[in-house]
C-alpha cells in the first residue's frame, strides 16, 4: 500500500509544467533557456508573467494533491503515508520520469505539500520568503530560508500541530528543506561570490 501510495505521488510530481508549457504554447523547451530550470521562476523569466503563475500554481498543487490522495485513496494506512507521499511528489518534480529526469527545484511543489499537512506553517514560511526577496531579491534565498522556516516552527511547536513533538513530523520537515538547499547549490555558490541573479534585473 505504501509502495503504491508512493509511486502516485511521484507519478504526480513528475508532471513537467514549465517543460509541457513551454513546448505546447511556445515551441521552446524552457531547460534550453534562463537558469535552465524546470520551475515557475525561470517560466516567468522565459516566457513571462502568466507562464510563471501557471506553472506556479499547477507544480503547487502537484504537492498538494499528492498528500490529499494519501487521505482519500488509502484512508486506512498508516498516519505518515501523506508525508511521505509528499516527499515522493517533490522528488517527482525534481527528477520527473515524463522529462527525461531533468526537472525543477521543488520549491513550489514543497509549498504545496507544507500547505496540505501544515496549513498554519504556510503563513510563516511566504512572510519569510517576500521579506527576504523584497529586501534583497534574491528568489533563491528567500526560498531556502522560507523552508527553513517551516522545520523550526515545526521543532518550536508554534501552531501546537505536533503537542508531543514528534520525530517524524521535524525529521520531515529538516527532509523537505534539506532537499530545497540541495536543489539550491548552485545558487547558494552563486551566492557566495556575488554573481547570483537577482529578480527583476535586467541583463
Amino acid at each position: 500500500m505504501i509502495l503504491m501510495g508512493v509511486l502516485v505521488a511521484y507519478l504526480l510530481g513528475s508532471i513537467p509544467t514549465a517543460v509541457w508549457y513551454g513546448k505546447i504554447f511556445h515551441g521552446v523547451d524552457v531547460r534550453q533557456h534562463g537558469s535552465g530550470n524546470a520551475g515557475a521562476t525561470n517560466s516567468l523569466r522565459t516566457f513571462g508573467r502568466k507562464a510563471g503563475i501557471i506553472v506556479l500554481i499547477i507544480d503547487f498543487l502537484k504537492g498538494f494533491l499528492a498528500v490529499l490522495s494519501a487521505q482519500f485513496l488509502f484512508p486506512d494506512t498508516e498516519k505518515y503515508l501523506p508525508l511521505i507521499m509528499g516527499l515522493a511528489a517533490v522528488i517527482g518534480h525534481l527528477y520527473p520520469v515524463f522529462a527525461q529526469f531533468r526537472g525543477g527545484k521543488g520549491v513550489a511543489t514543497a509549498l504545496g505539500v507544507i500547505a496540505a499537512t501544515f496549513p498554519m506553517t504556510v503563513i510563516i514560511c511566504m512572510v519569510v520568503f517576500f521579506i527576504l526577496v523584497f529586501a534583497t531579491r534574491y528568489v533563491s534565498l528567500g526560498s531556502m530560508i522560507g523552508a527553513l522556516a517551516f522545520p523550526v516552527q515545526i521543532a518550536l511547536n508554534v501552531w501546537n500541530v505536533n503537542p508531543n513533538h514528534d520525530p517524524y513530523y521535524i525529521a520531515f520537515a529538516s527532509a523537505l528543506f534539506l532537499i530545497l538547499v540541495f536543489t539550491h547549490r548552485h545558487n547558494i555558490q552563486r551566492l557566495m561570490k556575488g554573481t547570483e541573479n537577482k529578480f527583476g534585473a535586467k541583463k
